[in-house]
C-alpha cells in the first residue's frame, strides 16, 4: 500500500491541478489534497501590490501544516512570503514550466493590436507599470479572483484583457485562450514564476528527503 501524505494547497482549481502535477512526480507515494481558504481566496478586494512578500497566499496553510492537520504544503513559488514561520521548510522549489506572462483579450487580440483605452486587467504593480511603459494609452486596472474568475470577468466585459501567467494557462489546459506570450523584454516576470514550493516542517526529515529529489538545481 503507498504511503499517503496530506497535501495542502489553496481550493482554486489551479491549486489542485499543482499538486496533481507533484503526484506525478512522486509515483511510490499517493498524495491527498486538502483544499484550505487562504486570507488572499477570501480578500478579493484588497489589491495584491500591497501585500507582496506577505503570507496573504500561505498564511492558514502554513498553520495546518504546523498543527500537523496536513503533512506538506504545496504553493506557487511566488507566493511564498520573505520570512516564513521558523517551524517549516521549503523541501523543494521545481523547475518552472514557464517564466512568461501571456495576454488574454476580447477578440484574440495581441498587446500591438488592441485599442487605445482598453482596459488591461493585472494584480501586479510592476506588470502595470510594464504596461504602461509600453503602451501609454492602455488603462491596467486592478484585477482579483482566481484564474476562472478573471476570465469570466474578461468575458463579461469588465476588461478589454487580461494578463496572466502562462504557466496557470498550461496548467488548466487553456492554451487556446491564449492571445500572445508576452516578450520578456515588455514584461519582465517573476524569477519564480512557473515554479512549485513544497513547504514541510523542519523536523520531518523523511519528507525532505522524498520532496527534496524535486529540487530543480
Amino acid at each position: 500500500m503507498l504511503k499517503v501524505i496530506k497535501a495542502g494547497s489553496r481550493p482554486s482549481r489551479l491549486a489542485i491541478e499543482q499538486v496533481k502535477e507533484i503526484q506525478s512526480l512522486l509515483p511510490e507515494v499517493r498524495l491527498k489534497q486538502v483544499s484550505i481558504d487562504t486570507t488572499g481566496d477570501l480578500d478579493k478586494n484588497t489589491p495584491l501590490f500591497l501585500r507582496e512578500g506577505s503570507d496573504f497566499f500561505t498564511r492558514e496553510i502554513e498553520n495546518a501544516l504546523i498543527i500537523g492537520k496536513i503533512d506538506a504544503a504545496i504553493h506557487s513559488a511566488k507566493d511564498l512570503e520573505v520570512n516564513p514561520p521558523k517551524e517549516l521548510v521549503t523541501a523543494a522549489i521545481t523547475k518552472s514550466i514557464s517564466i512568461y506572462d501571456c495576454l488574454v483579450s476580447r477578440g484574440n487580440l495581441p498587446l500591438d493590436k488592441l485599442p487605445g483605452g482598453s482596459i488591461v486587467g493585472t494584480s501586479s504593480f510592476s506588470r502595470k507599470q510594464a504596461i504602461i511603459g509600453y503602451r501609454s494609452d492602455l488603462k491596467p486596472k486592478d484585477i482579483r479572483g482566481n484564474i476562472d474568475e478573471r476570465l469570466k470577468q474578461l468575458e463579461e466585459g469588465n476588461y478589454d484583457a487580461v494578463i496572466i501567467a502562462h504557466a496557470a494557462l498550461l496548467r488548466l489546459g487553456y492554451q487556446d485562450k491564449i492571445a500572445q506570450v508576452i516578450p520578456t523584454n515588455i514584461i519582465k516576470p517573476n524569477p519564480l514564476q512557473g515554479c512549485l514550493a513544497i513547504q514541510v516542517l523542519r523536523t520531518r526529515r523523511d519528507l525532505l528527503e522524498l520532496f527534496g529529489r524535486l529540487h530543480a538545481n
